[in-house]
């Protein structure tokens, strides 16, 4: 199956600084991408220069920033308007040629129908994020990045959202995710980015990190830290 997006050799400076240093990454049609690392790994940047948010200093990214959808942590919403609201105003932004289409389409495929007329002040955060990753949809992007999609939601948000966006991935989009939780990783991940101090270390399943790590009576998150130490973080 040809990649529905590739990256080669991303490197990204600030100052002294190398956020990225050489970061390669492929991905196919309706894969579930799970990037996960130490604070200051270089997550985030990854993203943000995938979704055409920030430049790299080297390197290539296949897609335009047009053709990726992007979700960051911090969901720019405006809380006094509608759900409905929100989307057509984000539908306009995008210039999507049927806005009232595609905020209808948005509606029904996060199943917020019922709270078109809700401010987004009152709802629940499950329910913000899912606004939020509509509206990195709304331009019907063939990958949708998210950066830390289930921070600050609980258990029973975090299972719906997590439903959602397994049923984007079915549909054929290919997601790509930074997380913090590696319970996340190992559950929802086909292949996992393992970043630190801005370098990939590890590509490949979690079984496959498992096994890199070669011994059977580690959970996953012990696994993933004794992958970090061996490899010198």
């Amino acid at each position: 199956m040809e990649p529905v997006l590739e990256a080669e050799g991303l490197v990204k400076r600030f100052g002294d600084r190398e956020a990225l240093r050489g970061v390669s990454l492929s991905v196919a049609p309706g894969e579930l991408v799970g990037v996960i690392g130490p604070n200051g790994a270089g997550k985030t940047t990854l993203l943000s220069i995938l979704a055409g948010s920030q430049r790299p200093d080297e390197g290539e990214v296949s897609r335009s920033p047009g053709e990726v959808g992007w979700v960051p942590q911090q969901a720019a919403l405006y809380g006094k308007l509608t759900v409905e609201e929100n989307l057509r105003l984000f539908a306009r932004l995008e210039k999507c040629p049927d806005v009232g289409a595609a905020v209808d389409g948005m509606l029904e495929q996060t199943q917020l129908g019922d709270r078109r007329h809700s401010p987004v002040a009152e709802l629940s955060g499950g329910n913000r994020q899912r606004v939020n990753i509509a509206i990195g949809l709304l331009p019907d992007p063939p990958v949708l990045l998210l950066d830390e999609p289930s921070t600050a939601l609980d258990p029973r948000q975090r299972e719906r959202l997590w439903e959602f966006i397994l049923a984007l991935s079915k549909g054929g989009t290919a997601v790509i995710y930074s997380t913090h939780n590696v319970a996340e990783a190992e559950r929802y991940a086909s292949q996992l980015a393992v970043l630190a101090d801005g370098e990939r270390l590890f590509s490949g399943s979690p079984a496959e990190l498992e096994q890199t790590v070669g011994t059977s009576d580690l959970d996953f998150e012990e696994a993933f830290v004794r992958f970090l130490h061996d490899q010198g973080h």
